[in-house]
Protein backbone atom coordinates (compact mmCIF):
# COMPACT_ATOMS: atom_id res chain seq x y z
CA UNK A 1 0.00 0.00 0.00
CA UNK A 2 1.21 3.18 -0.78
CA UNK A 3 2.17 5.72 1.89
CA UNK A 4 -0.69 8.95 1.93
CA UNK A 5 0.65 12.25 0.60
CA UNK A 6 1.13 14.62 2.75
CA UNK A 7 -1.83 16.28 4.86
CA UNK A 8 -1.36 19.96 3.29
CA UNK A 9 -3.16 21.84 0.73
CA UNK A 10 -3.11 19.69 -2.04
CA UNK A 11 -4.53 16.70 -0.16
CA UNK A 12 -7.32 19.27 0.53
CA UNK A 13 -7.43 19.82 -2.84
CA UNK A 14 -8.19 16.23 -4.10
CA UNK A 15 -10.47 15.26 -0.97
CA UNK A 16 -12.64 17.94 -2.14
CA UNK A 17 -12.97 16.99 -5.69
CA UNK A 18 -13.83 13.41 -4.26
CA UNK A 19 -16.17 15.00 -1.98
CA UNK A 20 -19.12 14.79 -5.23
CA UNK A 21 -17.65 11.44 -6.33
CA UNK A 22 -20.51 8.79 -5.23
CA UNK A 23 -22.30 7.83 -2.01
CA UNK A 24 -20.14 7.89 1.11
CA UNK A 25 -20.96 5.05 3.98
CA UNK A 26 -20.54 8.20 6.83
CA UNK A 27 -20.79 11.97 6.34
CA UNK A 28 -19.61 13.66 9.06
CA UNK A 29 -19.56 17.26 10.05
CA UNK A 30 -17.70 18.90 12.69
CA UNK A 31 -13.45 18.93 12.61
CA UNK A 32 -13.49 19.28 16.20
CA UNK A 33 -12.09 16.30 18.38
CA UNK A 34 -14.98 14.21 18.30
CA UNK A 35 -15.91 14.72 14.56
CA UNK A 36 -12.09 13.81 13.47
CA UNK A 37 -11.82 11.10 15.86
CA UNK A 38 -15.53 9.32 14.68
CA UNK A 39 -13.76 9.86 10.83
CA UNK A 40 -10.40 8.33 12.19
CA UNK A 41 -12.40 5.33 13.87
CA UNK A 42 -14.82 4.80 11.29
CA UNK A 43 -11.72 4.67 8.14
CA UNK A 44 -9.73 2.11 10.47
CA UNK A 45 -12.91 0.38 10.04
CA UNK A 46 -12.86 0.42 6.44
CA UNK A 47 -15.88 2.83 5.96
CA UNK A 48 -15.73 5.31 3.35
CA UNK A 49 -16.21 8.02 5.24
CA UNK A 50 -16.29 11.84 4.52
CA UNK A 51 -14.97 14.84 6.97
CA UNK A 52 -16.46 18.61 6.77
CA UNK A 53 -15.34 21.21 8.49
CA UNK A 54 -16.35 24.75 8.66
CA UNK A 55 -12.65 26.38 9.52
CA UNK A 56 -9.62 25.14 10.82
CA UNK A 57 -9.26 22.17 12.59
CA UNK A 58 -10.34 22.01 16.20
CA UNK A 59 -11.19 25.86 15.52
CA UNK A 60 -14.09 25.85 18.23
CA UNK A 61 -14.34 24.10 21.56
CA UNK A 62 -11.76 21.58 20.55
CA UNK A 63 -8.92 24.45 21.27
CA UNK A 64 -9.95 26.31 23.67
CA UNK A 65 -10.37 23.79 26.64
CA UNK A 66 -8.30 23.61 29.98
CA UNK A 67 -6.01 21.22 27.75
CA UNK A 68 -5.94 18.67 30.50
CA UNK A 69 -6.24 14.80 30.04
CA UNK A 70 -8.61 14.30 33.25
CA UNK A 71 -8.67 11.25 35.74
CA UNK A 72 -12.03 12.62 36.80
CA UNK A 73 -11.71 13.43 40.37
CA UNK A 74 -14.38 16.06 40.19
CA UNK A 75 -16.72 12.96 39.02
CA UNK A 76 -16.14 11.85 42.71
CA UNK A 77 -18.28 14.58 44.01
CA UNK A 78 -21.74 13.75 42.02
CA UNK A 79 -20.58 9.50 42.92
CA UNK A 80 -20.04 8.91 39.08
CA UNK A 81 -17.83 6.15 39.91
CA UNK A 82 -17.92 4.40 36.73
CA UNK A 83 -17.37 7.69 34.81
CA UNK A 84 -14.14 8.19 36.97
CA UNK A 85 -13.07 4.61 36.42
CA UNK A 86 -13.62 5.60 32.09
CA UNK A 87 -11.77 9.06 32.44
CA UNK A 88 -8.56 7.04 34.35
CA UNK A 89 -9.07 4.44 31.93
CA UNK A 90 -8.78 6.50 28.75
CA UNK A 91 -6.11 9.12 30.44
CA UNK A 92 -3.23 5.91 30.66
CA UNK A 93 -4.46 4.92 27.26
CA UNK A 94 -3.94 8.61 25.89
CA UNK A 95 -0.09 8.72 27.81
CA UNK A 96 0.54 5.61 25.73
CA UNK A 97 -0.89 6.30 22.56
CA UNK A 98 0.37 9.77 22.09
CA UNK A 99 3.14 10.49 24.59
CA UNK A 100 4.41 13.29 22.62
CA UNK A 101 1.01 15.54 23.30
CA UNK A 102 -0.20 14.40 26.37
CA UNK A 103 2.27 14.76 29.97
CA UNK A 104 1.97 14.18 33.61
CA UNK A 105 0.99 16.52 35.71
CA UNK A 106 1.56 17.02 39.30
CA UNK A 107 -1.16 18.98 40.90
CA UNK A 108 -1.39 20.46 44.74
CA UNK A 109 -5.16 20.79 45.43
CA UNK A 110 -4.86 23.07 49.08
CA UNK A 111 -7.58 22.98 51.38
CA UNK A 112 -8.82 26.45 53.30
CA UNK A 113 -11.38 26.83 55.78
CA UNK A 114 -14.08 27.37 53.22
CA UNK A 115 -14.80 24.76 50.72
CA UNK A 116 -13.90 20.54 50.84
CA UNK A 117 -12.50 19.64 54.14
CA UNK A 118 -9.37 17.85 54.87
CA UNK A 119 -10.62 14.46 55.87
CA UNK A 120 -13.50 14.22 52.58
CA UNK A 121 -10.93 15.33 50.36
CA UNK A 122 -8.34 12.34 51.62
CA UNK A 123 -11.45 9.97 51.63
CA UNK A 124 -12.04 10.82 47.59
CA UNK A 125 -7.98 10.40 46.79
CA UNK A 126 -8.13 7.32 48.32
CA UNK A 127 -11.09 6.27 46.24
CA UNK A 128 -9.51 8.44 42.90
CA UNK A 129 -6.40 6.08 42.95
CA UNK A 130 -8.87 2.84 43.69
CA UNK A 131 -10.98 3.34 40.62
CA UNK A 132 -7.69 3.72 38.50
CA UNK A 133 -7.16 0.37 40.03
CA UNK A 134 -4.12 2.26 42.03
CA UNK A 135 -2.50 3.01 38.72
CA UNK A 136 -2.92 6.24 38.30
CA UNK A 137 0.32 8.36 37.40
CA UNK A 138 1.60 8.73 40.85
CA UNK A 139 -0.16 7.44 44.21
CA UNK A 140 -1.42 11.11 45.62
CA UNK A 141 0.04 12.69 48.97
CA UNK A 142 -1.46 14.25 51.74
CA UNK A 143 0.33 17.04 53.15
CA UNK A 144 -0.04 19.17 56.36
CA UNK A 145 -0.11 23.07 55.95
CA UNK A 146 3.83 24.05 56.75
CA UNK A 147 4.39 21.61 53.68
CA UNK A 148 2.06 23.18 51.43
CA UNK A 149 3.16 26.37 52.34
CA UNK A 150 6.83 24.72 51.49
CA UNK A 151 6.11 24.07 48.44
CA UNK A 152 3.84 26.76 46.91
CA UNK A 153 5.45 29.51 48.87
CA UNK A 154 2.85 32.03 46.95
CA UNK A 155 -0.03 29.96 48.08
CA UNK A 156 -2.17 31.93 50.83
CA UNK A 157 -1.64 30.98 54.19
CA UNK A 158 -4.40 32.22 55.64
CA UNK A 159 -6.76 29.83 56.32
CA UNK A 160 -4.74 26.91 54.97
CA UNK A 161 -5.44 23.82 56.34
CA UNK A 162 -3.39 21.01 54.56
CA UNK A 163 -4.42 19.46 50.87
CA UNK A 164 -3.14 17.21 48.57
CA UNK A 165 -0.79 15.93 46.15
CA UNK A 166 -2.38 13.98 43.02
CA UNK A 167 -1.51 13.44 39.15
CA UNK A 168 -3.18 14.31 36.13
CA UNK A 169 -2.33 14.80 32.39
CA UNK A 170 -1.74 18.03 30.43
CA UNK A 171 -2.39 17.58 26.46
CA UNK A 172 -1.95 20.48 23.53
CA UNK A 173 -5.47 20.10 22.76
CA UNK A 174 -5.42 21.59 19.34
CA UNK A 175 -2.39 19.23 18.59
CA UNK A 176 -4.31 16.33 19.83
CA UNK A 177 -7.53 17.08 17.28
CA UNK A 178 -5.11 17.71 14.37
CA UNK A 179 -3.24 14.75 15.42
CA UNK A 180 -6.56 12.97 15.18
CA UNK A 181 -7.54 14.43 11.72
CA UNK A 182 -4.30 13.87 9.94
CA UNK A 183 -4.36 9.80 11.23
CA UNK A 184 -8.36 9.99 9.90
CA UNK A 185 -6.63 11.17 6.30
CA UNK A 186 -3.45 8.36 6.41
CA UNK A 187 -6.61 5.62 6.83
CA UNK A 188 -8.18 7.08 3.82
CA UNK A 189 -11.16 9.39 4.81
CA UNK A 190 -11.32 12.45 2.88
CA UNK A 191 -11.02 15.51 5.46
CA UNK A 192 -12.20 19.02 4.30
CA UNK A 193 -11.93 22.26 6.38
CA UNK A 194 -13.37 25.71 5.16
CA UNK A 195 -16.03 23.42 4.12
CA UNK A 196 -19.01 24.64 5.80
CA UNK A 197 -22.30 22.75 5.32
CA UNK A 198 -25.27 24.82 3.89
CA UNK A 199 -28.44 22.49 3.41
CA UNK A 200 -29.39 19.19 3.69
CA UNK A 201 -30.35 16.69 1.17
CA UNK A 202 -32.88 14.83 1.63
CA UNK A 203 -35.06 12.28 -0.16
CA UNK A 204 -38.30 10.50 1.27
CA UNK A 205 -36.64 8.73 4.09
CA UNK A 206 -34.66 12.07 5.08
CA UNK A 207 -31.39 13.42 4.46
CA UNK A 208 -28.92 11.26 2.63
CA UNK A 209 -26.39 13.98 2.04
CA UNK A 210 -25.59 17.90 2.51
CA UNK A 211 -24.27 21.08 -0.04
CA UNK A 212 -20.71 21.94 1.36
CA UNK A 213 -19.34 25.10 0.07
CA UNK A 214 -15.20 25.65 0.11
CA UNK A 215 -14.68 28.85 2.03
CA UNK A 216 -11.12 29.63 0.27
CA UNK A 217 -12.94 29.44 -3.30
CA UNK A 218 -16.95 29.68 -3.26
CA UNK A 219 -17.06 26.18 -4.83
CA UNK A 220 -20.07 24.02 -3.83
CA UNK A 221 -20.65 20.66 -3.79
CA UNK A 222 -23.36 18.02 -3.50
CA UNK A 223 -22.05 14.95 -0.76
CA UNK A 224 -23.73 12.09 -0.74
CA UNK A 225 -23.81 9.38 1.96
CA UNK A 226 -25.91 6.58 3.37
CA UNK A 227 -25.34 8.33 6.97
CA UNK A 228 -24.46 11.84 8.32
CA UNK A 229 -23.44 12.09 11.49
CA UNK A 230 -23.31 15.75 13.56
CA UNK A 231 -20.79 16.05 15.45
CA UNK A 232 -20.61 19.93 15.47
CA UNK A 233 -20.37 20.51 19.23
CA UNK A 234 -21.63 24.00 20.58
CA UNK A 235 -23.20 23.98 16.61
CA UNK A 236 -25.12 21.17 17.15
CA UNK A 237 -28.49 22.58 17.86
CA UNK A 238 -27.81 24.64 14.45
CA UNK A 239 -27.19 21.73 12.11
CA UNK A 240 -30.42 19.80 13.74
CA UNK A 241 -32.04 22.64 12.89
CA UNK A 242 -31.32 23.27 9.45
CA UNK A 243 -31.81 18.86 8.81
CA UNK A 244 -35.66 19.67 10.86
CA UNK A 245 -37.02 23.29 12.21
CA UNK A 246 -39.38 21.19 14.14
CA UNK A 247 -36.41 19.50 16.53
CA UNK A 248 -36.27 20.97 20.02
CA UNK A 249 -33.05 22.29 21.67
CA UNK A 250 -30.43 19.42 23.01
CA UNK A 251 -28.25 22.02 24.19
CA UNK A 252 -27.51 24.31 26.52
CA UNK A 253 -24.37 26.21 26.12
CA UNK A 254 -22.10 27.32 29.16
CA UNK A 255 -19.38 30.04 28.74
CA UNK A 256 -15.93 28.71 29.75
CA UNK A 257 -12.61 31.44 30.00
CA UNK A 258 -8.92 31.40 30.61
CA UNK A 259 -6.28 33.90 31.30
CA UNK A 260 -3.04 33.46 30.34
CA UNK A 261 -0.53 34.75 32.54
CA UNK A 262 3.49 35.12 32.98
CA UNK A 263 4.53 32.51 35.00
CA UNK A 264 6.53 34.60 37.41
CA UNK A 265 3.66 36.95 38.60
CA UNK A 266 2.37 33.86 40.04
CA UNK A 267 5.65 31.54 40.10
CA UNK A 268 3.92 28.21 40.69
CA UNK A 269 5.53 25.23 41.02
CA UNK A 270 2.82 22.99 40.67
CA UNK A 271 -0.50 23.02 38.77
CA UNK A 272 -2.98 24.35 41.09
CA UNK A 273 -6.48 22.91 41.67
CA UNK A 274 -8.53 25.48 44.39
CA UNK A 275 -12.40 26.24 45.17
CA UNK A 276 -12.97 29.92 44.61
CA UNK A 277 -13.76 31.79 47.52
CA UNK A 278 -16.05 33.89 45.49
CA UNK A 279 -18.10 31.14 44.73
CA UNK A 280 -16.70 27.63 45.34
CA UNK A 281 -16.09 26.72 41.60
CA UNK A 282 -13.38 24.37 41.43
CA UNK A 283 -10.66 25.99 39.11
CA UNK A 284 -6.88 25.91 38.10
CA UNK A 285 -3.82 27.31 37.82
CA UNK A 286 -1.95 25.47 35.40
CA UNK A 287 1.70 25.96 33.82
CA UNK A 288 2.48 26.58 30.60
CA UNK A 289 6.53 26.96 29.89
CA UNK A 290 7.09 30.81 30.54
CA UNK A 291 3.61 31.18 30.98
CA UNK A 292 0.38 29.71 33.55
CA UNK A 293 -3.24 30.12 32.79
CA UNK A 294 -5.76 30.28 35.28
CA UNK A 295 -9.88 29.15 34.39
CA UNK A 296 -12.85 28.66 34.13
CA UNK A 297 -15.58 29.88 34.55
CA UNK A 298 -18.76 28.60 34.04
CA UNK A 299 -21.59 30.90 32.16
CA UNK A 300 -24.87 30.12 30.35
CA UNK A 301 -24.13 31.40 26.97
CA UNK A 302 -27.29 32.37 24.35
CA UNK A 303 -25.30 33.83 21.41
CA UNK A 304 -23.39 32.56 18.36
CA UNK A 305 -21.20 30.15 19.07
CA UNK A 306 -18.37 32.64 17.24
CA UNK A 307 -18.97 35.15 19.09
CA UNK A 308 -17.95 33.90 22.26
CA UNK A 309 -15.51 36.19 23.46
CA UNK A 310 -13.46 36.85 27.36
CA UNK A 311 -15.52 39.87 28.68
CA UNK A 312 -13.82 42.25 31.03
CA UNK A 313 -16.22 40.60 33.98
CA UNK A 314 -15.19 37.34 32.96
CA UNK A 315 -11.27 38.42 33.64
CA UNK A 316 -11.99 39.94 36.58
CA UNK A 317 -13.48 37.26 37.91
CA UNK A 318 -10.59 35.29 37.17
CA UNK A 319 -8.39 37.57 38.63
CA UNK A 320 -9.99 37.85 41.69
CA UNK A 321 -9.98 34.14 42.26
CA UNK A 322 -6.55 34.05 41.65
CA UNK A 323 -5.49 36.85 44.02
CA UNK A 324 -7.28 35.37 46.58
CA UNK A 325 -5.21 32.07 47.05
CA UNK A 326 -1.88 33.77 45.27
CA UNK A 327 -2.82 37.46 47.61
CA UNK A 328 0.90 38.43 46.68
CA UNK A 329 0.69 38.73 43.21
CA UNK A 330 -1.38 41.28 43.20
CA UNK A 331 -3.17 40.82 40.00
CA UNK A 332 -4.48 43.28 37.31
CA UNK A 333 -6.21 43.06 33.95
CA UNK A 334 -2.64 44.40 32.33
CA UNK A 335 -1.23 41.08 33.74
CA UNK A 336 -3.61 39.13 31.02
CA UNK A 337 -1.04 38.24 28.12
CA UNK A 338 -4.33 36.92 26.15
CA UNK A 339 -7.25 35.05 26.52
CA UNK A 340 -9.64 31.97 24.84
CA UNK A 341 -13.29 31.53 25.84
CA UNK A 342 -14.91 28.23 24.67
CA UNK A 343 -18.28 27.02 24.64
CA UNK A 344 -19.52 23.22 26.44
CA UNK A 345 -22.14 21.91 24.61
CA UNK A 346 -24.22 20.30 27.47
CA UNK A 347 -26.91 18.33 27.39
CA UNK A 348 -30.28 19.12 28.34
CA UNK A 349 -32.35 16.12 29.10
CA UNK A 350 -35.72 15.45 27.04
CA UNK A 351 -38.04 14.55 28.86
CA UNK A 352 -40.22 13.24 25.73
CA UNK A 353 -37.18 11.06 24.21
CA UNK A 354 -34.82 10.65 26.96
CA UNK A 355 -32.25 8.70 24.20
CA UNK A 356 -31.84 6.38 27.43
CA UNK A 357 -30.56 4.13 24.30
CA UNK A 358 -28.19 6.35 22.83
CA UNK A 359 -26.85 8.20 25.99
CA UNK A 360 -23.43 6.48 26.72
CA UNK A 361 -23.27 8.18 30.26
CA UNK A 362 -24.44 11.47 31.09
CA UNK A 363 -21.57 13.55 29.95
CA UNK A 364 -22.31 12.67 26.06
CA UNK A 365 -25.69 11.29 24.03
CA UNK A 366 -26.04 9.92 20.85
CA UNK A 367 -29.01 10.02 19.02
CA UNK A 368 -30.88 9.75 15.93
CA UNK A 369 -33.27 12.63 14.83
CA UNK A 370 -37.03 12.23 13.01
CA UNK A 371 -34.75 12.94 9.47
CA UNK A 372 -32.23 10.63 10.00
CA UNK A 373 -29.89 12.79 11.47
CA UNK A 374 -27.13 10.78 13.80
CA UNK A 375 -26.05 13.51 16.92
CA UNK A 376 -23.69 12.92 19.29
CA UNK A 377 -23.17 15.95 21.90
CA UNK A 378 -22.07 16.71 25.00
CA UNK A 379 -18.35 14.41 26.08
CA UNK A 380 -15.01 15.62 27.37
CA UNK A 381 -11.68 15.93 25.54
CA UNK A 382 -10.30 12.79 27.70
CA UNK A 383 -12.83 10.71 26.71
CA UNK A 384 -13.40 11.52 22.59
CA UNK A 385 -11.84 8.32 21.99
CA UNK A 386 -14.55 6.41 23.50
CA UNK A 387 -17.24 8.61 22.28
CA UNK A 388 -16.04 8.69 18.60
CA UNK A 389 -15.71 4.59 19.14
CA UNK A 390 -19.48 4.74 20.67
CA UNK A 391 -20.80 7.09 17.38
CA UNK A 392 -19.10 4.64 15.20
CA UNK A 393 -21.04 2.05 17.01
CA UNK A 394 -24.26 3.40 16.58
CA UNK A 395 -24.10 4.07 12.52
CA UNK A 396 -22.77 0.48 12.24
CA UNK A 397 -26.07 -0.26 13.54
CA UNK A 398 -28.12 1.65 11.39
CA UNK A 399 -26.00 0.51 8.01
CA UNK A 400 -26.36 -3.12 9.04
CA UNK A 401 -30.24 -2.57 9.50
CA UNK A 402 -30.97 -0.37 6.17
CA UNK A 403 -27.82 -1.02 4.59
CA UNK A 404 -27.14 -4.94 5.03
CA UNK A 405 -23.20 -3.41 5.80
CA UNK A 406 -21.49 -5.43 8.36
CA UNK A 407 -18.39 -2.81 9.94
CA UNK A 408 -16.29 -4.72 12.34
CA UNK A 409 -15.73 -3.66 16.02
CA UNK A 410 -13.02 0.01 16.70
CA UNK A 411 -9.46 -1.08 16.69
CA UNK A 412 -8.38 2.03 17.76
CA UNK A 413 -7.71 1.12 21.05
CA UNK A 414 -4.36 0.21 20.53
CA UNK A 415 -3.61 2.71 17.62
CA UNK A 416 -0.62 5.50 18.27
CA UNK A 417 -1.60 9.02 16.96
CA UNK A 418 1.23 10.16 14.12
CA UNK A 419 4.11 11.58 16.20
CA UNK A 420 4.22 8.94 18.73
CA UNK A 421 7.79 6.93 18.63
CA UNK A 422 7.81 3.49 18.38
CA UNK A 423 10.30 2.67 21.43
CA UNK A 424 10.17 4.64 24.89
CA UNK A 425 9.19 7.92 24.79
CA UNK A 426 12.12 9.01 27.54
CA UNK A 427 14.84 7.18 24.90
CA UNK A 428 13.50 8.72 22.00
CA UNK A 429 13.67 12.34 23.95
CA UNK A 430 16.90 11.98 24.92
CA UNK A 431 18.25 11.10 21.10
CA UNK A 432 16.47 13.95 20.16
CA UNK A 433 17.81 16.62 22.20
CA UNK A 434 21.20 15.14 21.52
CA UNK A 435 20.45 16.22 18.00
CA UNK A 436 19.33 19.30 18.64
CA UNK A 437 22.43 20.34 20.94
CA UNK A 438 24.22 19.27 17.34
CA UNK A 439 22.22 21.98 15.31
CA UNK A 440 22.64 24.69 17.93
CA UNK A 441 18.90 24.51 19.62
CA UNK A 442 18.55 25.22 23.08
CA UNK A 443 16.87 22.48 25.49
CA UNK A 444 13.66 24.76 25.49
CA UNK A 445 13.32 25.19 21.68
CA UNK A 446 14.17 20.67 21.55
CA UNK A 447 11.21 20.34 24.11
CA UNK A 448 8.83 22.58 22.30
CA UNK A 449 9.35 20.72 19.18
CA UNK A 450 9.43 17.17 20.92
CA UNK A 451 5.90 18.34 22.94
CA UNK A 452 4.53 19.61 19.19
CA UNK A 453 5.72 17.32 16.67
CA UNK A 454 6.78 14.25 18.05
CA UNK A 455 8.77 12.31 15.72
CA UNK A 456 8.42 14.43 13.53
CA UNK A 457 10.99 16.86 15.08
CA UNK A 458 13.52 14.77 13.38
CA UNK A 459 12.64 16.31 9.95
CA UNK A 460 12.48 19.88 11.83
CA UNK A 461 16.00 19.30 13.44
CA UNK A 462 17.02 17.92 9.63
CA UNK A 463 15.87 21.09 8.13
CA UNK A 464 17.94 23.20 10.57
CA UNK A 465 21.22 20.88 9.94
CA UNK A 466 20.51 22.04 6.15
CA UNK A 467 19.79 25.94 7.02
CA UNK A 468 21.06 26.82 10.20
CA UNK A 469 19.03 30.13 9.91
CA UNK A 470 15.73 27.57 10.06
CA UNK A 471 16.98 27.76 13.46
CA UNK A 472 16.49 31.16 14.38
CA UNK A 473 13.30 32.40 16.90
CA UNK A 474 10.19 33.52 15.52
CA UNK A 475 9.46 35.79 18.30
CA UNK A 476 12.76 36.34 20.87
CA UNK A 477 12.16 34.28 24.54
CA UNK A 478 9.85 31.92 23.12
CA UNK A 479 10.58 28.49 21.72
CA UNK A 480 9.14 28.31 18.17
CA UNK A 481 11.49 28.60 15.24
CA UNK A 482 11.13 29.29 11.47
CA UNK A 483 11.66 25.74 10.51
CA UNK A 484 8.15 25.01 11.44
CA UNK A 485 6.21 27.49 9.14
CA UNK A 486 7.07 25.71 6.30
CA UNK A 487 6.36 22.49 8.28
CA UNK A 488 2.56 23.34 9.56
CA UNK A 489 1.89 24.10 5.85
CA UNK A 490 3.59 20.93 3.95
CA UNK A 491 1.92 18.31 6.97
CA UNK A 492 -0.54 19.82 8.44
CA UNK A 493 -3.07 21.96 6.34
CA UNK A 494 -2.42 25.02 7.57
CA UNK A 495 -4.33 27.45 5.26
CA UNK A 496 -4.42 30.77 7.05
CA UNK A 497 -2.41 32.99 9.21
CA UNK A 498 -4.69 32.31 12.23
CA UNK A 499 -4.34 28.77 11.86
CA UNK A 500 -0.64 29.15 12.26
CA UNK A 501 0.00 31.68 14.65
CA UNK A 502 -3.58 30.24 17.02
CA UNK A 503 -3.89 26.63 17.10
CA UNK A 504 0.00 25.37 15.56
CA UNK A 505 2.13 27.76 17.36
CA UNK A 506 0.12 29.33 19.44
CA UNK A 507 1.83 33.12 19.41
CA UNK A 508 -1.65 34.29 19.71
CA UNK A 509 -1.48 33.52 23.49
CA UNK A 510 2.14 33.99 24.36
CA UNK A 511 3.44 36.43 22.71
CA UNK A 512 2.14 39.99 24.10
CA UNK A 513 1.03 41.82 21.26
CA UNK A 514 -0.99 38.28 19.91
CA UNK A 515 1.53 38.59 17.41
CA UNK A 516 1.28 41.05 15.70
CA UNK A 517 4.64 42.57 15.67
CA UNK A 518 5.51 39.23 13.13
CA UNK A 519 2.50 38.56 11.69
CA UNK A 520 3.51 40.32 8.40
CA UNK A 521 6.88 38.52 8.26
CA UNK A 522 4.97 35.11 9.08
CA UNK A 523 2.61 36.03 6.34
CA UNK A 524 5.52 36.46 3.62
CA UNK A 525 7.19 33.32 4.88
CA UNK A 526 3.61 31.46 4.40
CA UNK A 527 2.94 33.01 1.15
CA UNK A 528 6.40 31.58 -0.41
CA UNK A 529 5.30 27.96 0.42
CA UNK A 530 3.86 26.49 -3.10
CA UNK A 531 0.52 24.99 -1.49
CA UNK A 532 -0.54 28.55 -0.32
CA UNK A 533 0.83 31.01 -2.84
CA UNK A 534 -0.82 34.18 -1.50
CA UNK A 535 -0.16 37.64 -3.68
CA UNK A 536 0.47 40.78 -1.59
CA UNK A 537 -3.50 41.44 -1.56
CA UNK A 538 -4.23 37.77 -0.32
CA UNK A 539 -1.65 38.75 2.45
CA UNK A 540 -3.18 41.58 3.07
CA UNK A 541 -6.94 40.00 3.73
CA UNK A 542 -4.73 37.22 6.16
CA UNK A 543 -3.22 40.05 8.04
CA UNK A 544 -6.64 41.90 8.84
CA UNK A 545 -8.43 39.37 9.45
CA UNK A 546 -5.37 38.49 12.35
CA UNK A 547 -5.95 41.66 13.50
CA UNK A 548 -9.74 40.83 14.20
CA UNK A 549 -8.54 37.40 15.91
CA UNK A 550 -6.03 39.26 18.10
CA UNK A 551 -8.88 41.83 19.03
CA UNK A 552 -11.60 39.00 20.48
CA UNK A 553 -8.50 37.72 22.41
CA UNK A 554 -7.88 41.04 23.54
CA UNK A 555 -11.32 42.19 24.06
CA UNK A 556 -11.65 42.07 27.98
CA UNK A 557 -8.94 45.14 27.81
CA UNK A 558 -9.93 48.63 28.43
CA UNK A 559 -9.73 50.86 25.10
CA UNK A 560 -6.35 52.87 24.58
Amino acid sequence: MSAPRPFDAAARALHWRALGEGEWDLLVIGGGVTGAGIARDAAARGLRVALVEAGDWGQGTSSRSSRLIHGGLRYLQNRDLSLVFEASSERRRLLALAPHLVHPLRFLFPVFEWGVGFRTLQAGMWLYDALSLFRNIGRHQMLDAQEIARQEPGLRQQDLRGGALYYDAWVDDARLTLATAVDAHRRGAATVSYAPVTEFLRDVTGVRGARVRDVLSGAEVEVRAALIINATGPWCDVLRRMADPAVAPRLRPTKGVHIVLRRERLDNQHAITFESPLDGRVMFVLPWGRFSYVGTTDTDYDGSPRDAVADREDVEYLLASANAIFPRARLETGDVVSSWAGLRPLLVPDAEDPVSEGRTSREHAIWRDPAGLLNVAGGKLTTFRVMAAEAVDAAAKILREERSLTVPASPTEGLPLPGAPDEPWDHFRERMLARARGVGLSQEQADHLLRAYGTATVDLLGAVQENPTMGEPIVAELPYIRAELAHVVQREMTLTLEDALQRRLHLLYEAEDGGMSVARGVAELLAREPNLGWDDAEIQRQLAAYRATVAEALSFRPPA
